[in-house]
């Protein structure tokens, strides 16, 4: 069984209708910016349209890693929501947002029940992090589902700058998530982030931990051929 993990904001499916909507989501998910702009220029309330679960063009791109995408439909002044703004980096729009209507902040509303700062911690937008936290986002949140957490999310991006941010903020550093399979630390060694160990770690994570089946962040970071995480490891006194 493979312990890399998967992102916590899954790629949304768009109906397969065939409609200009349709073959538009088709392009954004695909990173075409030719057909992007092509289709706004045709048709711009295209930038505001929704998949049949609720995600904008803005969160698909964001979910997708089309950053290219992402910036052509920026440019096209889409009416985005304090999370499609978390996602797309936006920090003028969060602040306009969550400035007028402070319980935003920490707003479940989104069309997969992730906060603002979640979202914005796996996409890696550290100002955007920086300042929901200073507006009181509550950096433990965890998604009812699976256990997400902001700091789980920004593991599973890599984004040590933010992991760093969120731990100083309070974050726990050996929260389980996923039905009590894994925590940070075990995630990080399955995914081979040595600067996010020595992060986690200074922050007092637990060696010892475990996954359901008994492996630890050792046991991983040595089957996956991770050197020199396991050696971090065995610096702190983890055992396999």
């Amino acid at each position: 069984m493979s312990y890399k993990r998967r992102a916590p904001y899954n790629p949304v499916r768009v109906p397969h209708a065939m409609s200009a909507s349709t073959e538009f989501f088709d392009a954004v998910k695909k990173g075409d910016v030719s057909a992007v702009r092509e289709w706004l220029e045709k048709d711009s309330s295209l930038v505001n349209a929704r998949t049949e679960k609720g995600f904008s063009p803005v969160t698909v791109a964001a979910y997708y890693g089309q950053e290219d995408v992402l910036r052509t439909m920026l440019e096209w002044g889409p009416a985005m929501t304090v999370h499609e703004a978390s996602l797309a980096g936006d920090l003028n729009r969060v602040w306009e947002l969550v400035e007028g209507d402070s319980r935003l902040a920490n707003d479940t509303s989104s069309p997969d029940g992730f906060p603002p700062l979640g979202l914005a911690a796996h996409k890696g937008r550290i100002e955007v992090v920086k300042y929901l936290i200073s507006r009181g986002a509550d950096v433990n949140f965890a998604a009812p589902e699976t256990g997400f957490t902001a700091l789980t999310g920004a593991i599973a991006g890599g984004h040590a700058d933010v992991v760093r941010v969120l731990l100083a903020a309070g974050a726990n550093v050996n929260h389980r998530y996923e039905e009590n399979r894994f925590s940070p630390l075990i995630e990080a060694a399955g995914d081979n982030e040595p600067e996010i160990i020595e992060l986690l770690l200074d922050a007092g994570a637990d060696v010892r931990a475990r996954t359901n089946d008994g492996k630890s962040a050792l046991t991983l970071a040595v089957e996956k051929g991770h050197g020199e995480v396991a050696e971090i490891l065995r610096r702190h006194g983890a055992t396999p």
